[in-house]
């Protein structure tokens, strides 16, 4: 059950509803996390904001979720492990790849890169080595890309830890977490 409750569309501040259609067209639905961040259009918003803002960078949709899917792991939240996954698959990542991203893992050496310099990011609560910044680079990304990194993982974060205190109704289809979870 969860701590903080969803509202509907109806009970919702009416400074959010209009996020919350936009959320539900884009979606085909308002996510159980969305629904209960719309009780505060401040934080909505901040949801709402991060992520046009990151559609407009130079890092695909599969790219981002990849990332997405091993950061929930990495911070233990099945809600976004789930999500994540789901709108993985929507953007054409399959099935193995995100089970794969889950442990921290990727096909693609430059999406490994980044996936590897996110967890860096969570693990090391941003005070990344010069060694994790050479090896990104060493791997083609660019200092844009090595920031646009940094701005999905803080996205992110903000939808794990409040996933975490809220203890949201998953209602995407479930993943369960790697056994690497928290540990590298």
């Amino acid at each position: 059950m969860p701590r903080i409750s969803p509202v509907s569309k109806d009970q919702a501040p009416d400074a959010s509803k209009p996020m919350l259609d936009a959320i539900h067209s884009k979606l085909g639905k308002v996510p159980n996390l969305l629904a209960t961040l719309a009780q505060s259009p401040a934080a909505l918003a901040t949801y709402v904001n991060l992520n046009d803002a990151l559609s407009k960078g130079s890092l695909s949709p599969a790219y981002r979720e990849s990332l997405a899917v091993a950061i929930a792991n990495v911070s233990g939240c099945g809600y976004c492990a789930s999500a994540h996954t789901a709108i993985g698959k929507m953007h054409g990542v399959s099935g193995d790849e995100l089970a794969k991203n889950l442990t921290g893992k990727a096909s693609d050496p430059k999406v490994q890169a980044g996936i590897d310099f996110a967890l860096a990011i969570v693990e090391k609560r941003g005070w990344v080595e010069d060694a994790d910044l050479k090896a990104a680079r060493d791997a083609g990304l660019s200092d844009a890309e090595l920031l646009e990194i940094l701005a999905i993982t803080i996205t992110n974060l903000f939808t794990n830890y409040a996933n975490h205190i809220i203890e949201t109704e998953n209602d995407f289809p479930k993943v369960e977490l790697a056994q690497t979870a928290g540990a590298r």
